[in-house]
């Protein structure tokens, strides 16, 4: 994809908004211990596609070079998958380094029409509920009118903008909405130390995988949690600071602070990874917000995933046989941005009859990365293809992740090696189980 390499007039740098970046930078000796661990470094071998070499762009940057041109490329070529910092010996905060820096990419370089239109069609419809809705809508006529099968077919297909085949790739079947109540009332006993807890639903989620946000509501009022779940939410901001939209993500933000702030809970759970990462990131993103700041810090310090927030607590309900071979997936803003591992595959383990099969290069990216497998196609494709041969070398029956956009991008690149694997939200296994121990069908 073509980039417009001239610079347009934004928000400048301040002094001290630069020595305060130059100062994260610094903090990266160039040791080399993140190249192995970056995806696209791993794929191309260049040194500027690897975490060191963009924080080295960066600098440069940061001492006058424009931003657009090569900075710009390679930024656009990270995937933020944060797996540098779990591997970097140092320290280095890399997610606040490559986050400030797309943000002045999208502040200061105008890019080519082709990279505007894709950007804005990609913006104008993922972080808004009510019109994912209406696509979704389109969507199931055109799998009841066959049109979806149609449009697969040579040589209707080559013809399709880039951008509708990776939709259509990625999209799951269209079934029935699963509507939750405002409120879902714990199981008795119920739990005696923050008991009242709010769900974030989610854009994507609560449209294409409003199964897994049921899931999740009936897993935490087994365990003994009432669930809030408010109506007015939408989507967090994770998409758009992920691209470094910054306002848009920060704009988001302050509404879902608001949503949750009305609704009094004692703690948020986040059943998508990048979601998680992202509000336990509010705090950084509205630091300069008098009216926010406060609370952005406080809604982040009581936002938990749903595996942490249950091994935290302890699962308590009984769990049914699921006869079963897994594969865990694991979640780069799971694993990664919010150094959450063991959780998961606890709770999977607590599951009598299941087991466990671990995924080859399980910190390598699967190229879902919020909304890059629409914005570098190319890119995502490989390692798609990467991780799903390591997924389909388990011979696992199930493969298993906390982020449906990982759901999304595994299926559609394990489906094109013919594989007759299913996919779950680890919110839908646990759910499994626990109806197992009630005598129902697990499904």
């Amino acid at each position: 994809m073509g980039r417009d390499v001239r610079a347009h007039p934004g928000s400048p740098v301040s002094d001290v908004e630069r020595q305060a970046r130059l100062d994260l930078v610094e903090d990266c000796v160039h040791c080399g211990f993140c190249l192995a661990s970056c995806p696209t470094y791993v794929l191309t071998g260049e040194e500027a596609d690897s975490p060191r070499g963009r924080i080295h762009l960066v600098g440069q940057v940061l001492g006058g070079t424009p931003i657009a041109g090569a900075p710009q490329l390679h930024l656009d070529r990270c995937l933020s998958c944060m797996a540098c910092v779990t591997a970097c010996p140092s320290g280095v905060r890399y997610g606040e380094i490559v986050t400030d820096a797309r943000a002045q990419v999208e502040r200061e370089v105008r890019r080519d029409p082709r990279d505007r239109l894709l950007r804005t069609a990609v913006f104008a419809l993922f972080p808004y509920p009510g019109r994912l809705r209406v696509a979704r809508s389109l969507l199931a006529a055109a799998e009841r009118s066959g049109l979806r099968r149609l449009l697969r077919r040579a040589p209707i297909a080559r013809h399709m903008p880039e951008l509708l085949r990776t939709l259509d790739s990625l999209a799951p079947a269209v079934g029935p909405v699963e509507r939750l109540p405002p409120l879902v009332r714990a199981a008795e006993p119920r739990r005696t130390s923050g008991a009242r807890v709010g769900l974030l639903t989610g854009c994507v989620q609560s449209v294409l995988f409003s199964g897994v946000n049921a899931a999740t509501a009936r897993v935490l009022a087994a365990e003994g949690f009432d669930v809030v779940v408010p109506g007015a939410q939408g989507c967090c901001g994770a998409l758009s600071g992920h691209a470094g939209r910054e306002r848009e993500a920060a704009e988001l933000a302050r509404r879902t602070i608001d949503c949750f702030d009305a609704a009094d809970v004692d703690t948020v759970v986040v059943n998508a990874a990048g979601c998680g990462s992202a509000m336990k990131e509010y705090g950084r993103l509205l630091r300069d917000d008098r009216t926010y700041a406060r609370r952005a810090a406080e809604l982040s310090a009581r936002t938990r995933d749903l595996s942490e927030l249950l091994r935290a607590a302890g699962t308590r309900a009984p769990r049914g046989r699921l006869d079963m071979t897994v594969a865990y997936h694991d979640a780069c803003h799971l694993a990664h941005a919010q150094g959450i591992r063991e959780a998961p595959r606890a709770l999977l383990a607590e599951i009598p009859g299941l087991e466990l099969r671990e995924v080859a290069e399980p910190d390598l990216c699967c190229g879902s990365a919020g909304v890059y497998n629409l914005l570098e196609p190319g890119t995502a494709r490989q390692l798609g293809a990467r991780k799903a041969a390591g997924v389909l070398a388990t011979g696992a029956e199930v493969l298993v992740a906390a982020n449906p956009g990982c759901l999304m991008q595994i299926r559609a690149a394990c489906g094109g090696a013919g594989s007759s694997m299913t996919f779950s939200h680890i919110a839908e296994v646990l759910d499994a189980s626990l109806r197992a121990a009630c005598g129902e069908a697990a499904g």
